[in-house]
């Protein structure tokens, strides 16, 4: 730690002296710490670059999948009937009426104070049995027990007033299979059911000789049309007419979204390599290179890019489908054009953009890839530089407390040779002053 010997004899100001002089010992040690922060820049803006090239050949992936573009949707005739479309639709239509709608069991039972029986089985319509033990009598213990038995039924306590109620239960879930039985107690408390368990049925073709009845626990039809349900709410007598049919918003958002995710990476690499001129306090003119630019691998990343989503597919260049590159070197979009592709050739139109997206996806991966990839690559050699810099700047700390050890000493020792030294002619000086009054009384 420092020493405390500012002007002990010299008067000097030695801690300003010395704090002057390790300014000057540390300049390598700040070359080195300058180095580093530059190497940490350039980590992050190959971090965030492999992030956006690894995102983009995810899913550029995705979309050259063999059905990555069957996009369809699903619409009704009815309001009472809506659609739903998973992986898998295809196009086609059919018409149905409802028949029923799905419901669940509620039974309820006589006017009660308390349960009549110290316990209750309930019989599930799959056979399955679950003996009920209440805590009590108590109409609330038989509530709590019925609800956390498991069963599958929920009990309520509803008041009939006069003090008494009524315990209501409910099948837990709609449809046949939810219909249940509570064997005892008998007699006021029997049990009276005020709503049968059962599916809800459509049927197809109504009213002609191919008529078929479909059912289902819930209210919701899987599979209607292949990757396409159907829920129903309302009983009808009118069919209602569900249509699945090729969804062109959702492909050319698709493509859309493709253009725009290589543009944002092509972005990021031109901004982070753009020079950028600007002034000083004095007006003097200074140039700021990017982050990357001059750097030989991200230029191809960025050329490897664009010539995936540029080049020509089977000797047609993209253009023809509402994709091409602009005078700046990024992607532009056309929906309009590709609109107009689509409807004119929707297997060829969907065949260019697989095409696009695969060699896009291959491109990205090459670059992004964490084992391989030219960005990854390039990510652990900078973290590898970063590592030494650490090392240096370690080893320069270490070097530096020790110069400013040995300056302290040597300034500290200074400062005692001078004190011995002022206390020495302080002595010789009252010693000649001694001699002097001695020699003057002799004279006398």
């Amino acid at each position: 730690m420092g020493l405390a010997i500012d002007g002990l004899s010299s008067g000097l100001d030695t801690t300003t002296l010395i704090n002057s002089l390790m300014t000057l010992e540390a300049a390598p040690q700040n070359l080195i710490k300058t180095r580093a922060a530059a190497v940490q820049n350039r980590i992050s803006a190959l971090q965030g670059l492999n992030s956006a090239v690894a995102d983009l050949a995810t899913k550029a992936a995705k979309l050259a999948e063999p059905k990555g573009l069957e996009l369809y949707t699903a619409t009704s005739s009815s309001p009472k009937v809506t659609t739903a479309v998973v992986a898998g639709a295809k196009p086609g239509t059919v018409d149905f009426t409802v028949s029923q709608l799905a419901q669940s069991q509620v039974s309820v039972t006589g006017n009660l104070t308390v349960w009549p029986d110290t316990t209750l089985t309930i019989n599930g319509q799959d056979g399955k049995a679950t003996t009920v033990t209440p805590s009590s009598t108590s109409l609330d213990d038989v509530v709590s027990a019925v609800n956390a038995s498991g069963a599958g039924v929920t009990a309520s306590k509803i008041s009939v007033g006069g003090g008494e109620y009524r315990l209501q239960f409910a099948s837990a879930k709609t449809g046949v299979a939810g219909g249940f039985a509570i064997s005892g107690p008998g007699g006021p408390a029997g049990l009276t059911t005020v709503q049968t368990a059962q599916d809800a049925q459509i049927k197809l073709w109504t009213g002609t000789i191919a008529e078929a009845t479909l059912s289902s626990p819930t209210n919701t039809f899987t599979d209607l049309l292949q990757g396409v349900s159907a829920t129903v709410s309302e009983v009808s007598t009118s069919p209602a007419r569900m249509t699945v049919a090729r969804d062109n918003a959702q492909i050319s958002k698709a493509a859309s979204d493709l253009v725009s995710t290589v543009n944002g990476v092509l972005a990021q690499i031109s901004t982070k390599t753009a020079v950028v001129t600007s002034t000083d306090a004095a007006g003097n003119p200074i140039t700021s290179a990017g982050v990357f630019t001059g750097d030989s691998a991200i230029r191809t990343v960025s050329t490897a890019v664009l010539a995936a989503a540029s080049a020509p597919i089977g000797g047609r260049s993209p253009s023809e489908f509402g994709i091409s590159v602009t005078k700046t070197g990024t992607m532009e979009f056309d929906p309009t054009k590709f609109g107009d592709a689509l409807a004119k050739d929707p297997a060829g139109t969907m065949a260019a953009v697989a095409t696009i997206a695969g060699r896009v996806a291959d491109a990205a991966k090459q670059a992004s890839d964490p084992v391989n990839g030219l960005i990854s690559t390039k990510i652990k050699g900078q973290q590898s530089t970063a590592k030494d810099y650490a090392a240096q700047i370690e080893s320069w700390d270490d070097r530096l407390q020790t110069r400013r050890e040995t300056l302290q000493r040597t300034y500290s020792a200074l400062e005692v040779a001078l004190s011995g030294m002022k206390a020495q002619s302080a002595w010789l000086s009252s010693q000649l002053a001694g001699l002097s009054t001695s020699s003057g009384s002799s004279s006398s």
